[in-house]
């Protein structure tokens, strides 16, 4: 009797927004489908193949000597530095394109398809190749020669120097991508639903976020995989829903999951990511500075370049950013998980809605074939999210309204 007295009273006490939520609507964390377990399987074997891929090979292209053979076609046709380093980058992709397409098509394709998770055709699939191909060979071809011009001038600290170029790049890319680079691939457009429309935009509001602009895209030509995003700075800020996310969800799922995408904006969780990819950045060119003269020397014969700063070392560079990426790439994960805990915290103080959360989270695991809990090892090696059934067990028990606690973004709403 006094039990269900004081639940009565925290119900009549609690904020509107958390009316709905009782202990008895929490949310259970389903159990991981066959379909998706053999999915995950399936993905874990490709990772490893994948990995050994990605170090074979450049390390081909380098100890068959063929990287230098490309570099002196590229001098025959280039003559002048600048085109010599543009046209081995173009001849080098190409390459590179033709040996690995069969891997492409089969991860891409043939496995989305056997698993239910596509609806592209082979047209389309064809078609976002050669558009990912072409933006690929366009930003290369202007932006290699900058490395290794600050390879040639400045031997000691053009890995420090092109770090830091790297600030610009990427703030440019952000900048672009929204409006040069995305519609290349799928069609956005406004929103159909304007009522759903208005409702984000009023969260938005309510969230820091002004200027807003809602788009959809049809991403149901692709894909049944469900997603949604806020990308984009300034006149290119823009909140995006896939439409199959808005076919799985309802309403208040949907606010609850734009909350999430939106806490990444206003916590400027872009721009920490950001400075986490220029410090890996950094931290990879150092590397390849300390590693590569000492390989240079023993095997400069073999692999027909004496310097780093000979445009023929690209695939060398390649190879030692690969298998230093692969010892650094669990503390960068473990921070992306950090920024995405908090964003679901952000959106469950902006909506204090923990069951739409936690449906919509548990539909996210359905539609993409998620594990909830994949185990230590591979969301270190492999989650740039917390495991879905953490997210779940935390939108059941993060209620700081309830018990008059403090809220952690509260300074950050209108």
């Amino acid at each position: 009797m006094i039990a269900r007295t004081l639940l009565l009273a925290l119900i009549l006490l609690a904020p509107a927004g958390a009316m709905a939520q009782s202990a008895s609507d929490r949310v259970t964390v389903p159990e991981p489908s066959a379909k998706a377990l053999a999915y995950r399987h399936s993905g874990n074997i490709l990772w490893v193949a994948n990995t050994v891929w990605g170090l074979f090979v450049p390390a081909l292209f380098l100890w068959t000597g063929f990287s230098a053979r490309m570099r002196d076609w590229a001098t025959r046709i280039g003559r002048k530095w600048f085109f010599v380093v543009a046209i081995y980058w173009v001849i080098f992709t190409l390459v590179s394109m033709v040996i690995d397409l069969p891997r492409v098509y089969y991860e891409e394709f043939v496995r989305q398809h056997a698993y239910g998770l596509s609806n592209q055709t082979i047209g389309k699939w064809a078609s976002d190749q050669l558009a990912n191909l072409g933006v690929t060979l366009v930003i290369g071809a202007l932006v290699l020669w900058i490395p290794y011009l600050l390879l040639a001038r400045s031997p000691r600290r053009w890995w420090l120097y092109t770090a830091m170029l790297a600030v610009p790049f990427i703030i440019l890319i952000q900048l672009i991508a929204p409006i040069w680079i995305d519609p290349l691939f799928n069609k956005f457009g406004p929103m159909k639903d304007k009522t759903l429309e208005t409702q984000l935009l009023q969260l938005a509001d309510r969230a820091g976020i002004e200027g807003g602009r809602v788009f959809e895209v049809a991403k149901s030509e692709d894909t049944k995989a469900i997603n949604a995003y806020v990308n984009g700075f300034g006149a290119t800020q823009r909140i995006v829903l896939w439409d199959t996310i808005i076919k799985a969800m309802d309403r208040p799922q949907l606010l609850a999951v734009m909350g999430h995408e939106m806490g990444h904006y206003v916590l400027k969780h872009v721009w920490q990511l950001m400075a986490a990819a220029v410090l890996s950045i950094l931290v990879l060119l150092y590397a390849v500075y300390r590693l590569s003269g000492a390989l240079i020397s023993r095997y400069a014969p073999r692999f027909g370049f004496t310097a780093l700063a000979d445009v023929a070392s690209l695939p060398l560079i390649l190879l030692l950013v690969t298998t230093v990426g692969l010892v650094i790439e669990p503390l960068t994960l473990a921070f992306a998980r950090h920024v995405e805990h908090e964003a679901d915290r952000f959106t469950l103080e902006l909506t204090r809605d923990n069951h739409a959360l936690g449906t919509a989270l548990v539909i996210l695991q359905q539609e993409n074939l998620g594990i909830p809990r994949p185990g230590w090892l591979y969301t270190w090696f492999r989650e740039s999210h917390p495991p879905l059934g953490e997210r779940i067990d935390f939108s059941n028990d993060y209620r700081p309204w309830d018990t008059g606690q403090p809220l952690v973004y509260a300074d950050r709403f209108k």
